[in-house]
């Protein structure tokens, strides 16, 4: 166990409080005008799911889990969870849907994740920051709509909504953001 700031911590790390494991979710620094900065945690217990709120000063020392970053590569879904592989030991893992959480569809076939590992059990992931994506459904372009601002609602081939701008067309390629699913650019390829 390592201990760092609470103010270092970020989504995706790995603590440890009270002998369990807690995966953030999501951390926030709170500067407040007056009174202490804080630091917000969002965070699921790892042994069965509870989410809990937790608020530290942004000084104070939190326990973070010796956890092991490794590349590995996702190849299936199926009733035990989504399965990746480790591409120098070719060793499989099978990761519980929960720790996959809200990326579970902008998983490709063969894309490389990042998987956090304690003692041999998945706790989190991390995708590419990127993904391209077809557009399945959206509105035809309506005439003197400017393309400054006004953005329209589209439906991706991985059933995902987002907001394009006017000239993407259905069966445009696209790339979005896998943090919330917004719009990037038209694809390169």
């Amino acid at each position: 166990m390592v201990k760092v700031i609470a103010s270092s911590l970020r989504k995706g790390n790995v603590v440890e409080k009270d002998g369990k494991l807690y995966s953030i979710l999501f951390a926030e620094n709170i500067h407040p005008g007056k009174g202490t900065p804080v630091t917000q945690l969002d965070m699921r217990r790892i042994s069965d799911g509870v989410k809990v709120s937790e608020r530290y000063r942004t000084t104070e020392q939190v326990e973070r889990a010796h956890v092991e970053d490794r590349p590995y590569n996702y190849l299936y879904q199926d009733g035990e969870g989504f399965h990746f592989m480790q591409m120098e030991t070719y060793e499989q893992i099978a990761v519980h849907p929960d720790v996959v959480g809200d990326y579970a569809p902008y998983l490709q076939e063969g894309m490389e994740v990042t998987l956090s590992v304690h003692e041999g059990v998945a706790v989190a992931i991390e995708l590419p920051q990127r993904v391209t994506l077809e557009v399945v459904e959206t509105e035809p372009v309506t005439k003197g709509q400017t393309a400054s601002s006004s953005y329209k609602p589209a439906v991706l081939s991985n059933g995902v909504r987002s907001a394009v701008p006017p000239h993407i067309q259905v069966g445009t390629r696209i790339v979005v953001m896998t943090a919330d699913g917004s719009y990037v650019e038209r694809a390169k390829d």
